[in-house]
């Protein structure tokens, strides 16, 4: 294959951008490599990101930081029980011409009309309110009394949320959670770490982030990943891995058909595939290979494999079964 002198910059600016970005978040996190680079996955593959992990791991700054490294519009919503969809979406209101005294109503945008969305705790508020983001995140467009209005391209939601376990949380629904392309789980930090942490936020000042990339080069690197060719071999491979998560279907590894209540659908596999085309790319490469498909295969696949009563009693989780899935589907 060869690579043109387009190839050629595209490489060079999606090399700059992740080496610029790096270097901007690492300003105020330390370590999260992993979850750092899933996160420029979903930020070129045009994907919604989900962050789990319990309080204190610096989850919001992280998202925080990113978009101040990014001359991008950045809205944040702090998800609580109260909150309602209009708060979300944005609400009709009644005014009236001083001049001929009509009234009318007028639309008032909310918080989602922005480029990079932060839905902070995403978990506190109830289902009818987490549903107010469906429309956006599938359709990039909200509907508020019956007008439809669209969103600004790019248009991208990174929501932070607490262990379902922890009191005053409700369950994303299913078909919330698919919106997502990437669950991330973020880990706690090394001893030497969270040295390095404390040293840092203990000290009364915080590291200025500049803007590194603006909405045009966003745009060049997500159009590109969407250029990017894929060959039959590494689609059928992504197929093969979210076709063996369905308990009823002939692709079901024997774990799966014992433990999984439902597997995955077809937009795991469209996820698998872009998010494989964005790691080719931050890589420096314009080939998709199935190693790609199977480094991403936990954080696309782990929030649409649904667990029965029987792993729950075990204590296996779909990241076990995604396990079991990889070892039965191994590269040859």
């Amino acid at each position: 294959m060869t690579t043109s002198a387009n190839d050629e910059k595209i490489i060079e600016l999606a090399a700059s951008a992740r080496a610029s970005i790096l270097e901007q978040v690492g300003r105020r996190i330390v370590g999260q490599e992993e979850v750092i680079d899933l996160m420029l996955v979903a930020l070129l593959a045009r994907g919604h990101c989900l962050f789990v992990g319990v309080p204190g791991l610096a989850k919001t700054l992280l998202v925080q930081t990113t978009a101040a490294a990014l001359d991008l519009d950045f809205g944040r919503i702090q998800f609580t029980p109260d909150l309602m969809p209009s708060d979300i979406t944005g609400t009709d209101i009644l005014e009236e011409d001083p001049t001929s005294g009509r009234r009318s109503f007028k639309f008032i945008k909310g918080p989602v009309f922005t480029n990079l969305l932060l839905a902070d705790e995403i978990n506190r508020t109830p289902p009818k309110t987490q549903a107010a983001l469906l429309q956006a995140m599938q359709e990039h467009q909200v509907t508020a009394a019956g007008q439809t209005h669209a969103l600004d391209a790019p248009f991208m939601v990174f929501a932070t949320q607490n262990p379902i376990e922890q009191e005053g949380t409700y369950p994303l629904p299913e078909a919330q959670l698919d919106r997502f392309m990437l669950m991330v789980d973020v880990g706690y930090p090394s001893a030497e770490e969270e040295v390095e942490v404390v040293k840092r936020t203990t000290v009364g000042t915080q590291a200025a982030i500049e803007a590194v990339l603006d909405r045009e080069k966003v745009s060049a690197l997500q159009d590109a990943v969407q250029q990017i060719p894929v060959g039959d071999h590494v689609i059928e491979y992504a197929v093969s891995l979210v076709r063996a998560t369905r308990p009823d279907g002939p692709d079901a590894v024997s774990a799966v058909k014992e433990y999984v209540a439902w597997g995955a659908g077809p937009r795991a596999s469209q996820y698998l595939v872009l998010a494989g085309k964005a790691r080719a790319l931050l890589d420096g490469r314009l080939t998709v290979s199935r190693q790609d498909i199977r480094s991403l295969a936990h954080p696309v696949l782990k929030h649409r494999v649904v667990t029965n009563f029987h792993a729950e009693a075990e204590r296996i989780s779909s990241s076990d079964l995604i396990d079991r899935i990889l070892e039965a589907r191994p590269i040859s």
